[in-house]
């Protein structure tokens, strides 16, 4: 409990903290500035010393004084006076087209750069189209249509402008879109508008920020425009613009008229983009990482219904959690390239299946087939996918929330790459628990204290309030465990969790696997290139070669006597098999086929020692070799264990 109120303390005094806390003093002084202007213009009737229309004959081209402490102009009217009102109707138009700009612009663009497709065409086209019209050339049209509507033309400034905010944001999007916590924050069950407004938007908010402050000083540079050429305000109303055309068609009368609005618009678009720069670097420097640049292909949800996955039907062996039958994953733009080639295999409750080849082999795309998040360009082309009785290939939504992270979830390497830097990983993990539960903010944090303890935190209410930088490698890989069970999921997908840890640490990870296998019955599927950490964790082993199944078998069995070439190279590979004589370690020659290039028969023959003719003349199928062992080789009984191999 005195966690929880630390931490809605905490919470708390952020909110109480100036929005101009913690940035530049340059950007503070701007921030101030524009404060004051817009202060100044709503309490205009209370603190302007003089009525902005008023005339006073006798007072005329007055310089600054006790009386009129910025001059006079022709008629005599006070010029502070008129600053003051003419904020009114100059920062009103700003604020008009930066509205639309922001609402149209930043909404569209964020949506179209994660949804991409279509939307994302149309939205470049769009913009192209009004890139090519010319807007000044619009804005008169319509001001001379509608008269000296000031409102209406700064209404079409901020709708010709919002097209390039939308394809800037488009791609900001797309940059953050590719970040692995996104693709975690899809295989926890987030709906893809908590994702847009938690931990998206939060990191294309400094770009988004510069935009708005170059536009508004824009918009104010084309309101004063308009004022200046009549075309906008008329006189006697005091605006910005009407306030400079005046001094300058008095110029030879009156050089100072001309000075206090010109000053007033200058050091107005300077202050918008210098508050804009410094909001920008304190949002950069809180999130201690630089906005992304670099756009990669994002994923293709596998739909599925949002019905609870926990309470489908079952299949017909009650055992089997998730069965994959026949299934074909391939590229579906510009024509048709297969990744993975008719793989089957069953998990059943409380089992761990390790999938293990060379990298090219297709692991990791079977893996991400089964929750749905194919790349972009990659489908299923062929096959069933079916958890728990659901079937998962062919639904026609979009978000499978009903199974990711519910049903089944997903831990990868790289780990602190899959949570978000925004947010303490406190408030990511309890943000997954009330994903799956209807538990209130309190208690959603008091159960992700539970499971940060599960997963062998120490003092998790400190661990807790730390952002993402703040973590070693395994208490990262800890944590996003911990949110892979906060939604309770039967199948829990491992792609190389313990790669970027050292050796120690990934022991402890796959001590902690194992525990939660025995403690909660769940079922798993473990990609790993370490027949090691396969033969520890694992129940059975499919090797995957070139986008086929090669070989299934249980553990024991396979190291005992591997039955197909490939899974015997990759054991004489392993560094514990090798002599101590050996200056080399033992390798298979040659490389995995590229996509595309695969040979016609044994997509191994090139690189087997066994192969024969007959490997290279058709297609292998996989066999039975025993009642629970299958094998893709027609000299399956040549293959020898890697230790008899060897010490001949």
């Amino acid at each position: 409990m005195a966690g929880l109120r630390s931490f809605a303390k905490a919470d708390r005094s952020r909110k109480h903290r100036s929005p101009l806390h913690g940035i530049s003093p340059l950007g503070a002084i701007a921030g101030s500035f524009l404060a004051l202007l817009v202060i100044a213009a709503v309490l205009a009737p209370l603190i302007a010393p003089y009525s902005p229309t008023g005339n006073d004959l006798s007072a005329t081209y007055q310089k600054p004084g006790l009386h009129h402490l910025l001059g006079t102009d022709e008629f005599g009217r006070d010029l502070l006076s008129r600053i003051i009102y003419g904020g009114r109707i100059s920062l009103t138009g700003v604020g008009v087209a930066v509205v639309v700009y922001l609402i149209l612009g930043a909404t569209i663009g964020v949506v179209a750069g994660y949804v991409g497709g279509i939307l994302d065409s149309v939205v470049t086209w769009v913009a192209e189209v009004c890139f090519a019209l010319p807007g000044a050339v619009v804005i008169l049209v319509l001001l001379a249509t509608l008269g000296n509507n000031v409102t209406a033309a700064m209404l079409v400034l901020g709708l010709l402008a919002a097209p390039s905010l939308a394809v800037f944001m488009s791609g900001a999007t797309k940059s953050v879109r590719a970040e692995m916590y996104i693709a975690a924050a899809r295989v926890t069950g987030l709906r893809t508008r908590q994702i847009l407004m938690r931990h998206v938007l939060p990191q294309v908010l400094a770009p988004l920020t510069v935009q708005l402050s170059l536009f508004a000083g824009t918009a104010l540079l084309v309101q004063t425009g308009l004022d200046f050429l009549g075309l906008a305000t008329q006189p006697p109303t005091a605006s910005w613009g009407a306030m400079v055309s005046d001094g300058a068609t008095h110029l030879g009368q009156d050089g100072w008229m001309v000075v206090p609005p010109g000053v007033v618009v200058m050091l107005s678009v300077m202050s918008f983009g210098l508050l804009g720069d410094a909001l920008q670097d304190r949002r950069r420097e809180r999130l201690k990482t630089p906005t992304p640049v670099n756009a990669r292909p994002g994923g293709v949800p596998i739909a599925a219904d949002d019905t609870d996955c926990r309470a489908a039907s079952t299949t017909l062996d009650p055992q089997v959690v998730l069965t994959v039958r026949q299934l074909s994953v391939g590229t579906n733009d510009g024509g048709y390239t297969p990744i993975v080639d008719n793989v089957t295999f069953e998990l059943r409750h409380g089992a761990c299946i390790g999938i293990v080849g060379e990298s090219g082999s297709g692991k990791t795309m079977t893996a991400l087939s089964v929750i749905g998040l194919l790349p972009d360009g990659v489908a299923i082309s062929a096959g069933t996918v079916t958890f728990a009785g659901r079937e998962l290939v062919g639904s026609q939504r979009n978000d499978s929330a009903g199974v990711r992270g519910a049903g089944i979830a997903m831990i990868s390497q790289e780990p602190v790459a899959n949570l978000d830097p925004s947010f303490t990983v406190g408030a990511q993990v309890a943000e997954v628990v009330r994903r799956h539960s209807r538990a209130s903010r309190r208690q959603a944090y008091a159960e992700a204290l539970d499971l940060l303890t599960q997963v062998r935190l120490p003092n998790v209410k400190q661990i807790a309030k730390r952002y993402p930088h703040q973590l070693s490698g395994g208490m990262a890989q800890r944590v996003v465990i911990a949110a892979a069970l906060a939604g309770k999921p039967q199948v829990l997908i491992a792609d190389e969790p313990t790669t970027a840890l050292d050796v120690t640490v990934q022991a402890e990870i796959l001590e902690l696997l194992r525990d939660l296998r025995a403690e909660t019955g769940l079922a798993m599927i473990l990609v790993s290139h370490d027949w090691g950490i396969i033969a520890d964790s694992c129940d059975s082993a499919l090797v995957m070669y070139a986008g086929q199944l090669v070989e299934e078998s249980p553990i024991a069995e396979i190291f005992d006597r591997p039955r197909h070439p490939y899974s015997e190279g990759l054991m004489r590979s392993n560094p514990y098999y090798a002599p101590p004589s050996r200056s080399k370690l033992p390798s298979i020659p040659g490389n995995v086929p590229a996509l595309g290039q695969w040979p016609l028969g044994c997509r191994f023959a090139a690189r087997c020692q066994y192969a024969t003719e007959d490997c290279r003349a058709t297609s292998i199928e996989l066999v039975r070799i025993d009642s629970d062992r299958w094998a893709r080789c027609i000299h399956h009984d040549l293959v020898a264990a890697p230790q008899a191999g060897l010490a001949s």
